[in-house]
């Protein structure tokens, strides 16, 4: 056998394997995801802690911070049905049932009064929600971001990020960001993180409103419409900082967000995410933090609505756990907060998870608040949050079965995927 020969075979056997490999991959992805919704049909939800809507001073506006989801939606309903000059109002989810409902009549109803309603939501989110949904008055101006927005550009991955950002923001006066989509399992059945934001920190929510809008505009409105022009800020509000991640620009700031506030912590790291899939460098700046004395701790869904995003997850749970690293899991109901407070001073509250999607993915913001008294309500959360959580212990990591193991295994090369 001559040695090309034997090379083509090698690189054929190679490729076999990887394929299969693969196959196996999505098989049992397929398997899992099938296997969960069905377990999940018919299944009521159970009620978890709450802490009531908690608003403290920051500078010279406020912070009203949310845990449950009908109290949030009851201040933004509010906020809109006050309007008397301009609504921002941007949702990854926008679900078409009773709540759904409720945002779209009361956006409406702004139109017909004089109101100038700006909407984006994302295409590929909201496939499922019916086309009769997603039809507006003309008075409402709305930008669907595309489902797909490479074009001809297959391999830049700077136009695949999804717009994943929760915005909304009323006259200039209030506004609100968080994780919270829109729509009634939100309401109720879900706990998340959202955070009411009024005084100079209003006008950078509507800074990251419009760049979002000016920057799409033309392949939606074509030269018919133009940029959405807001006044200069004339103020700064040194307590908080709006971090945004834009894909389109390559430009990433959220992670560095984290990777800064937990290399000075000293004292504690409180986590909670609903996705967790960090890379390999972030878990060593938690690791190291944990070694140095720092009480870091991580809560995560028990059951996340993503059941491979959960098996994905577990890849650096042994590490962590070595490193003590504490892991809380959130029993009966989906976390989805993307949020974090350090060392009693600082917190986040936004849109991203820790995982590639959103960290170097998707089109987020998260809201930096150095502030005690905010730092304080996180906390108070985070201890509601752990009254509903069981610890996860090296001692029962290490001893689950093979078939655990073995599905881990196979899913784990798809981690930087996600």
């Amino acid at each position: 056998m001559s040695r090309a020969t034997a090379l083509e075979r090698a690189a054929r056997h190679a490729r076999r394997a990887l394929l299969t490999i693969v196959g196996i991959q999505v098989i049992l992805a397929i398997s899992l995801t099938l296997v969960d919704s069905y377990r999940r049909r018919n299944k009521k939800p159970k009620p978890f802690p709450i802490t009531a809507p908690i608003e403290v001073p920051v500078g010279d506006g406020t912070i009203t911070t949310y845990t449950y989801g009908q109290d949030l939606y009851d201040d933004m309903l509010a906020a809109i049905d006050s309007a008397e000059r301009q609504i921002l109002f941007e949702t990854y989810i926008w679900k078409d049932d009773e709540i759904g409902q409720r945002f779209k009549q009361a956006l409406v109803r702004a139109a017909r009064r004089g109101v100038a309603v700006h909407v984006i939501y994302d295409g590929f989110a909201n496939l499922v929600v019916p086309p009769s949904f997603k039809r507006f008055p003309a008075a409402i101006k709305v930008l669907r971001y595309p489902v797909y927005n490479a074009g001809l550009r297959f391999f830049d991955l700077r136009h695949y990020g999804r717009d994943h950002r929760k915005i909304l923001v009323v006259d200039d006066a209030v506004g609100f960001v968080g994780g919270y989509n829109i729509g009634s399992a939100y309401a109720t059945e879900w706990r998340d993180t959202h955070c009411r934001i009024t005084g100079p920190g209003v006008w950078d929510l509507q800074r990251t409103f419009a760049d979002f809008w000016n920057l799409h505009r033309k392949r939606r409105f074509r030269a018919n419409e133009r940029p959405l022009l807001l006044e200069t800020a004339s103020e700064w509000e040194p307590r908080m900082r709006f971090h945004r991640n834009i894909p389109t620009l390559w430009s990433f700031p959220i992670r560095s967000m984290y990777l800064e506030a937990i290399n000075r912590a000293t004292s504690r790291v409180w986590m909670t995410h609903a996705y967790f899939i960090p890379d390999a460098n972030f878990v060593d700046t938690l690791r190291e933090a944990a070694r140095r004395g720092v009480d870091v701790r991580i809560l995560l869904p028990r059951k996340s609505n993503h059941i491979v995003a959960d098996w994905i997850s577990r890849g650096y749970f042994a590490q962590m756990l070595d490193a003590g690293i504490r892991i809380f899991r959130f029993r009966d109901a989906m976390v989805h907060a993307k949020t974090a407070t350090i060392d009693g001073s600082w917190s986040t509250i936004g849109t991203a998870n820790v995982d590639r999607l959103s960290m170097q993915g998707n089109y987020e913001i998260n809201v930096e608040i150095i502030d005690p008294a905010q730092a304080q309500v996180m906390e108070t959360i985070f201890e509601t949050d752990l009254s509903n959580c069981a610890e996860l212990t090296m001692d029962e990591w290490e001893s689950r079965d093979v078939y655990r193991r073995f599905t881990e295994a196979i899913l784990g090369p798809l981690r930087p995927l996600l």
